[in-house]
């Protein structure tokens, strides 16, 4: 008579999944998502869903989503072992271009995907999001850990991230009142915030040992990882106090690809060259890469990262409450009919 042996019975940590070490995680975050709480929250981590109640205060509140990622930014992150910066990219990723619809951020949720979970970098990387939040405003009201076996590289990960917002439907920010000459102000960036890191590797990896020590005054690689700049108090104050028309967020596509959504049509911003500084960082870009100035401001945001329409009228006003409350702010432009022209010239 024939015996069948039973197989060693499997665990889900056998298989990869470290149940254990998410519910560690958890723990690491929540006093960090605790720093983020803000009027509104009425149930955060820990939940199947988190609760947020729209702040009395707005009459007609008007909702506005926003979601992005980090992109190959995070790939030198894992390279150069740098992650507590990466969370704050993936939240000003988003609540910039909410607050583009002149919304305040109101929550935020993440989501981290992973082979292996490694409880010290997923806290850093969630720490820096935390970090995001409190900086905006915007409360880390929940999130998703996902540990995915052979879905990704060890010592890899993803980052994912969703915004809401609210504004007044009186105060929506659509671009439909901007009109030929108008001014444009330019907001300066950090760096080169969460955008064109595909060509920055190409770049270093062209530089190899030639890369330089410093640039701008930071170590070269602290320049390159700098988190991208969180505009959101700074620009909502002045637009409590001024009329502003029009936001933009400069990103993908930089500044050629990102002004015209936000211009009525038949529109066109006509920026002046060296109205702005070029910053070291994005001038050993330029001349490691090769590439014109054409190519410069379509892949980079090239030195500015929003963008302010206003009437002439109010643009010293404005630069000067944006100056006083620690941006750097340049007049970089006009507004003109279109015409036969692009609707981004630069000359």
């Amino acid at each position: 008579m024939s015996t069948s042996r039973k197989p060693n019975p499997l665990s889900y940590k056998d298989a990869g999944v470290d149940i254990d070490a998410g519910d560690a995680l958890v723990e690491r975050i929540k006093p960090l998502a605790k720093k983020t709480l803000r009027e509104g929250v009425l149930a955060g981590i820990g939940g199947f869903g988190a609760l947020f109640e729209v702040p009395k205060r707005y009459r007609e509140p008007v909702l506005v989503s926003g979601t992005d990622g980090v992109g190959t930014k995070l790939k030198l992150a894992f390279e150069w072992d740098v992650h507590d910066t990466v969370g704050i990219d993936l939240v000003a990723m988003s609540v910039n271009d909410v607050l583009v619809q002149g919304a305040e951020p109101l929550f935020f949720l993440d989501y981290f995907a992973c082979g292996k979970l490694h409880v010290d970098t997923a806290a850093a990387v969630v720490g820096g999001i935390a970090r995001g939040c409190e900086l905006s405003g915007c409360a880390l009201i929940g999130g998703e850990t996902a540990e995915m076996p052979g879905m990704y590289p060890p010592g890899e990960y993803d980052l994912a991230g969703f915004c809401v917002g609210a504004v007044e439907k009186s105060r929506i920010l659509t671009g439909q009142s901007v009109q030929p000459g108008d001014v444009v102000l330019g907001l300066a960036s950090s760096g080169v915030h969460s955008n064109g890191f595909s060509l920055v590797r190409k770049c270093i990896e062209r530089a190899a040992a030639n890369t330089p020590a410093t640039l701008d005054g930071k170590p070269f690689r602290q320049a390159i990882m700098e988190p991208t700049r969180l505009y959101v108090k700074n620009v909502l104050a002045a637009l409590a106090k001024h009329p502003i028309k029009a936001l933009a967020h400069i990103t993908g596509g930089g500044l050629l690809d990102n002004i015209p959504r936000v211009l009525p049509a038949g529109m066109a911003a006509h920026l002046r060259t060296g109205s702005w500084p070029q910053t070291e960082l994005f001038a050993w870009l330029q001349r490691t890469a090769g590439i014109d100035d054409y190519e410069m401001n379509r892949t980079f945001n090239n030195g500015i990262g929003m963008v302010v329409v206003i009437d002439a009228s109010h643009a010293a006003a404005t630069a000067q409450t944006l100056r006083a409350l620690g941006e750097q702010v340049y007049e970089i432009g006009v507004i003109a009919q279109r015409g036969s022209s692009a609707p981004v010239v630069v000359a």
